[in-house]
């Protein structure tokens, strides 16, 4: 039961213990009677018997109604007293001693609901603070304190990056040996920024340092920073330096540090006083007058270009180490990493699997993997097979398939002719990117996807690598216009796609003999820091040229598409067939259906390439059970 539930129910038990005290003390209580009245109903038969305490005389009338009444100087005995008036009329007595315990027991009847409300009080207060921090806690930070070796994550949980890993192996050397460094006059960065997207592993890279220098680790989140009190920022920011201090040799570990970090004076509005002061105060310790000799800070941002400049000056965050998404041979290594100790079958191909993840971080390779595993378990299967990782890949990428929507034959066999003049146009592009699969079943929000493996990892790109690739998204359309006479709206994803590559042909990578080698800027975002527009860096005139340049660039990738498909038409169209009676094909079968429609003269055009690995058979056999599933 959570603290809230606890709450309300203590108080609700209070409250009726009250109420029930209160209802029977009133029940309870007797109505007090004068002396007088009170002979008088002994003098008239109306009292049944009394009770005689002291002075105090309790007793029943005959109707049942209780009173009380208190006795006169002269007593209970003698020929005055009441006892032989009492006696005479015949009513009933028992006399109990004076104890003297009225007043206790009167004080206790104020004494009990009195502890009783000054408890429950104390107890709620004691609530609130634990809920609030208190008002007293409130400016004290959360950050938490690691022990000495206490992470045990180190460098070689860390898959890849050896470059990152050496500039902060310094950082653990100092840390390890600091004499060793003085005696060489050395000053060890006082902070490093970790740069990189989201899930690349720079909290795992905090903690691997951490761990292999063995000293104590403090973690906190930069929002951890912010509360709704005014000053609260800037006081938990001084609270975690005296930890730090106190716990020197140490590291601290801010995550998310654009949320404190952003420039001063940013954005529309005027209620950023907290944050800056916040950063003010940050800014003081990190390299202020009290220094923070033996503490490291380390920060990890996935957002550099909004960052206060001072933040990044030498003396505070003075390295900042780029976290890049992983390499070919890095993604290797981190699917090696987190596939093992799990059922892999020998089938599983890592490399060729790390070939068709480009642009995957370490996060999305580990669920990657999680979600084979899964795939694996619904399927009854012991191992993880490759047909399961293919799987996960492709709702990772493009979305999961969906059984339910089935298309009638006229619209499967457009999706056909959509999907297989892709294929097409990469068959007859020799730089394209090999086809690996071709389906015409819907996934994720496409109704058919065409899937390329790069053989290489690519960090530059020819112009004629793009203009293979334009092709390659206008495949689909060509195909449209050469068998259907028309374009359906199928295509409207890959003519958003080519218009975006054809535009950054023009106005980013210079490419054009119209405009020649320049390039015009962009608009800059308010969360950048900048102005809310910068507008157009070019005039109308320019802005006319770009237009004209990025229509005719698409214009003629699509009429050498069409041209080409016009004469390969038979290999387009025996493609169409396999994929409409089968619906999923691998990319060497999609080949050789076009090889064996089209003449030997013809056939010598095909210098594109279907996958160059061997495609496993599991996969294969995936393949083929999806075209008996649509079959059926």
């Amino acid at each position: 039961m959570d603290r809230i539930k606890r709450t309300r129910l203590l108080t609700a038990v209070v409250a009726v213990v009250l109420v029930i005290w209160f209802v029977s003390g009133l029940n309870g209580s007797s109505e007090q009677t004068s002396y007088s009245e009170f002979r008088q109903a002994v003098t008239e038969g109306r009292v049944a018997e009394v009770t005689i305490t002291g002075q105090s005389v309790e007793g029943e009338f005959t109707d049942g109604e209780v009173f009380a009444t208190t006795l006169p100087p002269e007593g209970y005995v003698g020929s005055n007293g009441v006892e032989p008036f009492l006696r005479s009329n015949d009513v009933a007595i028992t006399a109990r001693p004076d104890t003297g315990g009225g007043l206790a027991a009167l004080l206790l009847s104020f004494a009990f609901p009195l502890l009783l409300f000054v408890g429950f009080f104390w107890w709620m207060s004691r609530q609130t603070r634990g809920q609030m921090g208190g008002l007293t806690q409130i400016g004290k930070s959360t950050a938490k304190l690691y022990k000495p070796h206490e992470p045990n994550t180190r460098f070689a949980d860390v898959a890849g990056y050896e470059e990152v890993k050496e500039e902060v192996q310094e950082v653990v050397s100092f840390l390890r040996e600091p004499d060793r460094f003085r005696k060489a006059g050395a000053e060890v960065p006082k902070g490093m920024l970790l740069i990189g997207p989201p899930g690349t592993g720079k909290t795992l890279l905090a903690r691997a340092t951490a761990g292999e220098a063995g000293v104590p680790f403090i973690t906190v989140t930069g929002s951890d920073f912010m509360e709704m009190f005014v000053g609260v920022g800037a006081s938990r920011v001084r609270d975690l330096f005296k930890t730090a201090r106190a716990n020197a040799p140490c590291i601290i570990f801010i995550d998310e540090l654009d949320s404190i970090g952003r420039k001063r004076g940013a954005g529309l509005g005027g209620g950023h006083d907290e944050r800056e002061q916040t950063l003010n105060q940050l800014l003081g310790e990190i390299d202020g007058f009290a220094g923070s000799e033996g503490v490291v800070i380390m920060a990890a941002t996935n957002r550099p270009d909004v960052l206060d400049p001072a933040l990044q000056r030498p003396g505070r965050f003075d390295r900042q180490i780029v976290v890049p998404l992983p390499t070919l041979d890095e993604r290797e290594e981190i699917l090696a990493v987190h596939a093992k100790g799990k059922p892999i079958d020998d089938d599983v191909d890592l490399r060729n699997l790390a070939r068709g993840t480009p642009g995957m971080a370490g996060a999305d390779l580990k669920n990657l993997i999680n979600e084979a595993a899964l795939i694996a378990v619904r399927s009854d299967s012991d191992l993880i097979r490759m047909r399961d990782i293919e799987q996960a890949r492709e709702r990772h990428t493009i979305g999961r398939e969906r059984a339910a929507l089935r298309l009638d034959e006229a619209e499967k066999r457009a999706v056909a002719y959509h999907e297989g003049g892709h294929a097409l146009a990469a068959f007859l592009e020799e730089e394209a990117d090999p086809v690996y699969k071709v389906t015409v079943l819907p996934v994720g929000m496409a109704l058919g996807v065409t899937t390329q493996l790069p053989i290489d990892e690519r960090h530059i790109y020819l112009r004629t690598w793009l203009d293979a690739r334009l092709k390659v998204m206008l495949g689909g359309r060509a195909a449209e216009l050469v068998v259907l006479g028309q374009p359906t709206t199928g295509g409207q994803h890959d003519l958003v796609q080519a218009t975006k590559l054809a535009t950054a042909i023009v106005k980013e990578f210079g490419m054009t003999d119209a405009l020649g080698p320049i390039a015009f800027g962009t608009e800059q975002q308010v969360f950048l820091g900048e102005e809310l527009s910068r507008g157009h860096e070019y005039s109308d005139k320019t802005a006319e040229i770009i237009d004209a340049e990025v229509r005719r660039i698409l214009g003629e990738a699509l009429d050498a598409v069409v041209k080409d498909f016009s004469e390969l038409r038979a290999g387009l169209e025996a493609m169409a067939d396999e994929l409409v009676e089968r619906e999923s094909l691998t990319g060497q079968e999609a080949l050789d259906a076009v090889r064996e429609a089209l003449p030997p003269e013809q056939r010598a055009r095909l210098r594109g390439k279907a996958t160059v690995t061997r495609m496993p058979e599991s996969v294969k056999d995936a393949i083929h059970e999806q075209s008996d599933k649509g079959a059926a």
